[in-house]
């Protein structure tokens, strides 16, 4: 399913945060959205999933105003995997799962035998079928990212939003998660921290700066040296992967020069 943003303009307050945003995000694709703390990657986001409603502008999902569509359509559509963990949740595990069957379901109908095998099959894919007794709120905030993934798998969407997915997650699974998520053929948009994770796992990046979106494109012709000073404040050095080939970004402070070196330069 395409995901288009057509000069969306987001306020929060009042105060404007998402400016004049447009992004074609094709059919099967993995995308990650890039950006130092405060730039709007998880406004954007959540202008699709219909939290934020937009000022101006449109979100489409395969041309159709994702905000006139009605909510059980929307979350047929669209699965989200959010940054927050519900810890208020007094379900277990496999309960907190069974969650993302509700847009399938028929007004207050039971889980069907499909919703259950679904739910395990989903639970043992991110490794965390033998918590499936146990409560929710007991879970470290990995195991929770665990299982709201597969929340968000069993929901069988078209497109996959995950608003910083690897908080709380360790390495292993960081590697792991984004692997599963972008051999799923769905549509993926990922809110990411990590430079090196998304371009290890995303088709095209799209880096926000100040609320705009800077560049949008493959990771190796968007992530250059220039624009990674300007939006994360750090100086890059682009190196390739020794056994993948893959583009890697070491980081450097961009030191300011010493009173001594104020001096000679005047």
């Amino acid at each position: 399913m395409r995901v288009s943003f057509e000069r969306v303009n987001v306020a929060l307050g009042g105060v404007p945060v998402i400016h004049n945003a447009s992004l074609e995000i094709e059919s099967g694709h993995t995308v990650g959205v890039l950006g130092a703390n405060g730039s709007g990657k998880s406004t954007l986001l959540r202008s699709l999933y219909r939290v934020i409603r937009p000022q101006s502008g449109v979100v489409r999902l395969d041309g159709d105003d994702a905000w006139t569509l009605p909510p059980r359509t929307l979350a047929r559509h669209v699965a989200v995997m959010a940054q927050e963990s519900e810890s208020e949740f007094d379900l277990d595990v496999l309960d907190v799962v069974l969650l993302g069957r509700v847009p399938h379901r028929a007004g207050f109908g039971a889980d069907t035998t499909r919703d259950l095998r679904l739910a395990t099959d989903a639970l043992a894919r991110v490794g965390s079928l033998e918590q499936a007794d146990r409560a929710f709120s007991g879970l470290s905030g990995g195991e929770k990212q665990r299982v709201l993934l597969a929340r968000a798998l069993v929901q069988e969407s078209q497109v996959l939003i995950l608003d910083e997915p690897t908080n709380h997650l360790d390495l292993a699974f960081q590697l792991e998660l984004m692997h599963i998520v972008s051999t799923l053929g769905l549509t993926v948009i990922a809110a990411l921290h990590d430079l090196n994770l998304a371009i290890a796992h995303c088709d095209e990046v799209a880096v926000l700066h100040r609320g705009t979106i800077a560049a949008f494109g493959r990771p190796d012709d968007v992530l250059t040296p220039e624009l990674i000073g300007d939006v994360f404040g750090v100086r890059a050095h682009r190196l390739r992967h020794p056994e993948t080939g893959h583009l890697l970004i070491a980081y450097s402070p961009i030191q300011s020069p010493t009173p001594l070196q104020k001096a000679a330069i005047l």
